[in-house]
């Protein structure tokens, strides 16, 4: 370090610092393995594999003959017979229904009231149980297809009866309500979807967490900022070249997650849930446009907090915990859901969130919310690297004790 601090010039501070950060840290395996293999292709590979085997799970149960077991079959043989033709195979009885389901021994069990065929008769409304629990998420695609067959009969006999009877069928529903939904395909996939903007996040604070951690920390740890910092070289100059380090590589991370993202969404089978993603080059260049003034301020923010450790595994700590920032963003939308304003683009990582979202639905993003964006992100920043300039001033930060 020390032959390395002698060779500093003051013309070319930045250059050196920068170009030795970066040879030094990718010979490190733990920063390799964080900012281009954990965070940008670990993380798409294991949310397609999840989203693809929750949904071919969801489309199998939707689509394939569903057993289900009935208390009181033979009391209502029609409406078996109906269930039989939209695919439920009724099953033997089961002596404690409730029981049976909150155990996940059946997803769903109905049961038919033995009055059943007398109230038929008679004309009065009779009721069939769908007994199931609700918790249990793995059975709501159960619930969903045995409830909708069992009212599909219903209206039909409902409907036979009325026409019996000489009236029209729609004489029972005098007022029908037509829902028009104007969501688009991409907008209906932006929902799934929504977990994106927070995760492109989470891949540049990781890209560049631990490089932030050893130039600072790290480096301190081993006593080498001290003669670092005692070549007569500006010290904004050194923090310069470090902060550069770090962007490439949270730059460099988010580039590899962008590109996973367009090659494994292909995978995910959105058409058949009348979904549309478009991940290509337009909304990889757009996301990436958009997150360059928020790379900067977080390894303005890692440097920062990194700085005020004394050791590695104590800056960990401290940069750990910053990493609970970006997903205020996603917690406030998803907890309180409002209409964006044109000034919350100028929030960073709220305008980062809304950009992106609106690049999923399809809406694009227009120029006044684009430059609100990067304007305000860019404000950040620049107080961000002032901060830690400021404290990079301190002759404190070379003591490591």
């Amino acid at each position: 370090m020390n032959a390395v601090s002698l060779k500093i010039e003051r013309s070319r501070a930045f250059v050196t610092v920068f170009l030795k950060e970066v040879k030094e840290n990718l010979r490190d395996r733990r920063t390799i393995v964080s900012a281009f293999l954990t965070g940008p292709l670990l993380g798409p590979i294991m949310l397609v594999m999840l989203l693809n085997i929750t949904l071919n799970r969801e489309f199998n149960k939707a689509e394939q003959p569903l057993p289900v077991p009935v208390i009181g079959a033979n009391y209502a043989p029609n409406l078996i017979a109906a269930l039989k033709a939209g695919g439920i195979v009724p099953t033997a009885a089961i002596g404690n229904p409730e029981v049976a389901v909150r155990k996940q021994d059946a997803d769903v069990v109905m049961r038919i009231s033995p009055d059943f065929a007398t109230s038929w008769r008679r004309g009065e409304p009779v009721q069939v149980e769908v007994i199931y629990d609700s918790s249990q998420r793995d059975a709501n695609t159960a619930v969903e297809r045995v409830s909708q067959l069992v009212e599909s009969y219903a209206r039909q006999q409902g409907a036979m009866r009325l026409v019996a009877r000489g009236l029209a069928p729609s004489t029972a529903w005098p007022v029908t309500a037509a829902r028009r939904d104007q969501a688009t395909a991409q907008a209906r996939a932006a929902l799934m979807f929504s977990i994106l903007p927070y995760f492109f996040v989470l891949t540049v604070f990781m890209g560049g967490m631990y490089l932030a951690i050893d130039l600072t920390a790290g480096e301190r740890e081993r006593q080498s900022l001290e003669p670092l910092f005692a070549n007569p070289v500006s010290r904004w100059k050194i923090l310069a070249g470090k902060l550069a380090a770090i962007c490439v590589f949270s730059i460099a991370s988010l580039l590899i997650s962008l590109v996973a993202f367009g090659v494994v969404g292909r995978f995910i089978p959105t058409e058949k849930l009348g979904m549309e993603l478009d991940l290509g080059l337009h909304f990889s260049g757009h996301v990436l446009l958009l997150m360059l003034p928020l790379i900067v301020l977080l390894a303005a923010l890692q440097s920062m907090v990194a700085a005020f450790a004394k050791s590695y595994r104590e800056a960990q700590t401290y940069v750990s915990l910053l990493m609970f920032v970006p997903v205020l963003p996603s917690i406030l939308l998803s907890t309180m859901p409002i209409k964006a304003q044109g000034w919350m683009y100028a929030v960073p990582l709220l305008g980062q969130h809304l950009g992106i979202m609106q690049l999923l639905r399809g809406d694009g993003i227009d120029m006044q919310q684009l430059g609100l964006c990067l304007a305000g992100s860019l404000a950040a920043a620049v107080l961000g690297v002032l901060a830690t300039v400021h404290l990079y001033q301190s002759e404190r930060l070379a003591i490591s004790s």
